[in-house]
């Protein structure tokens, strides 16, 4: 508490001592020929403050006492009054504020980054020539390099660079079963090595295993980014997919959440392979209840603004998007329900009758429900030109296990069937779905960037992936800035966790990225890295090779050659 006083006082001496410089003798009735000292000495004040080896303070309380000593001086013999203030109040107080400098205190923080450009976010403002001192994987202090007060373990010359928060993807995957742990868990690394700080691991069959993950990566035991995880997520009986949670009644659904309650997951996904639209509305509200944020796949039988009324906080995956701006979403809706149509029949019909003012009509209630919505758009784009890219020579190949490359085998066999006009269908429904980012964007809802990587979905690569979902993005319609915000805000907004992400401020968690280019002005630059923090840590570039050399190595393993 002494010492809180003790760094108030000076505050608050320092603050007084260039109020009365302003008030007293720039805008005093001291005389003009003052004014001209005055102006000659403090630009000799403020230019050796602003010089970064003194640390700014020592040299400008210098140059202002010796000001000061010389303005009073010379009117000492003019002026009572300014010979009063100059013994009574003046000379107190700049012993007070020299006795401060000297024992400006010196902080040992863990890192420390310097002379780089930090990007906020939230704005899109750029500020030049700033520190950031990280410690105890915390932000502990930031500025201007001049007002440095800082001595580290770690120092990192940020060479002009830029600093922003850690990216987050949104929407990942780790599955195939127990064989492929091992598969899964060299994805880690990949996410790191791309500067994706934070995963929202969006359910399959290796729930129990991601969650010992989450827990190892907070502590430190284990090298990965930061899991956020829904567990097993809840469908219908017989689902298509494996590990989730199969419900059939409401008691069912009952001890399905209280399962996910002792899981002490950090949200909940449910989806619609098999589940009733009753059933899904009635698990909506309840998870609602319970407190928790819901995210998932929308039934067909209903509308975007049914589930958006009932409290969904978040759509996954852009087809639902699309068939909220039909113009013929009701009979769609009816026709799915009747059995008519499926889900992949469905969609070129409601790719023909996308019309503007309906699709604004519907975003605005999502807006107004705060309904977010992850577009997924990296993995559309895949399969919607596979006949033109032969991903098999990919060189991210290198870094996946064998195990996890052969689950791409089905989506990529099915697409292989596709006719010429169902490929012209599926490249249509990417672009249309694409142009309806802008309108999102308008309407004011939340877009959270995520990519489906992971086991099943082919060729979307960990960490790679969340940069082409920025692009397209972009491409699309968005302004850099606008896609930025969907990778570092949304994500803390949804699992309501702003306090501890999102920027760049004292007191958040320190996952930062350092890039050697602007992304703002070009979103590719978010590429362009130089450094991660994550965990308390600073990944050099020569540290992220190691990663990616680390994940090529067991994926070599796996090959056996």
């Amino acid at each position: 508490m002494g010492q809180g006083l003790s760094l108030n006082v000076c505050g608050l001496t320092k603050a007084f001592l260039f109020e009365f410089v302003q008030q007293t003798l720039v805008n005093g009735k001291i005389g003009k020929q003052q004014n001209k000292i005055r102006n000659n000495n403090l630009s000799q004040v403020y230019a050796v403050g602003a010089n970064p080896a003194s640390n700014g303070r020592p040299a400008q309380i210098i140059l202002v006492v010796i000001y000061f000593n010389h303005v009073l001086t010379e009117y000492d013999a003019r002026s009572k009054k300014v010979k009063s203030i100059r013994h009574v109040v003046l000379l107190p107080l700049l012993a007070l504020i020299a006795n401060c400098t000297v024992n400006d205190p010196i902080h040992k923080v863990e890192l420390l980054i310097y002379n780089t450009n930090l990007i906020d976010v939230q704005n899109g403002k750029v500020y030049p020539d700033q520190y950031l001192a990280i410690d105890e994987g915390r932000i502990v202090g930031r500025g201007e390099v001049e007002n440095m007060r800082y001595q580290a373990t770690q120092t990192v010359n940020g060479q002009g660079g830029y600093v922003m928060p850690g990216l987050w993807d949104m929407h990942v995957h780790f599955g195939g079963g127990e064989d492929l742990i091992e598969d899964n868990k060299a994805l880690l690394g990949l996410y790191l090595a791309h500067g994706v700080t934070t995963v929202r691991d969006a359910a399959a069959d290796l729930s129990d295993t991601v969650l010992a993950w989450r827990a190892q990566i907070a502590n430190g035991e284990l090298t990965g980014p930061r899991i956020f995880t829904s567990g097993p997520k809840l469908e219908g009986k017989d689902s298509i997919w494996p590990g989730d949670l199969e419900v059939e009644t409401v008691a069912e659904m009952h001890a399905a959440m209280d399962k996910l309650d002792a899981m002490q997951v950090d949200y909940i996904k449910i989806t619609d392979s098999a589940m009733t639209p009753e059933l899904y509305l009635q698990a909506v509200k309840e998870v609602k209840s319970r407190g928790y944020n819901i995210s998932g796949h929308i039934p067909f039988e209903l509308s975007v603004t049914d589930v958006s009324d009932a409290g969904l906080d978040a759509i996954e995956h852009m087809s639902y998007l699309l068939k909220a701006a039909a113009k013929n979403e009701e009979e769609i809706s009816e026709r799915v329900a009747s059995g008519e149509l499926s889900y992949r029949s469905a969609l070129p019909i409601i790719t023909r009758h996308v019309d503007k003012q309906t699709a604004l009509s519907k975003y605005k209630v999502l807006a107004k429900n705060d309904t977010a919505v992850v577009p997924t758009m990296i993995g559309s784009q895949i399969i919607a030109y596979l006949d033109e890219e032969d991903h098999l020579q990919d060189q991210f190949l290198q870094y996946l296990g064998q195990g996890l490359i052969d689950t791409y085998e089905w989506r990529v066999e099915r697409a292989g069937k596709d006719d010429a006009e169902a490929i012209r269908a599926r490249k249509q429904q990417f672009q249309v779905s694409a142009s309806l980012l802008p309108w999102l964007q308008q309407s004011g809802v939340r877009i959270i960037a995520g990519t489906d990587a992971g086991f099943l979905n082919s060729y979307i690569y960990p960490g790679l992936s969340l940069h082409q979902e920025l692009q397209i993005y972009v491409e699309s319609g968005l302004s850099p800035l606008q896609a930025i915000q969907s990778a570092v805000l949304s994500g803390p907004a949804f699992l309501n966790r702003q306090a501890d992400y999102g920027s760049l401020y004292v007191g958040k968690v320190a996952d930062i990225l350092l890039l050697t280019q602007n992304p703002l002005e070009d979103i590719r630059h978010t590429r362009r890295i130089s450094g991660v923090v994550a965990q308390g840590r600073y990944f050099n570039q020569n540290d992220l090779q190691e990663l990616l050399d680390k994940a090529e190595t067991y994926a070599s393993s796996t090959r056996g050659n």
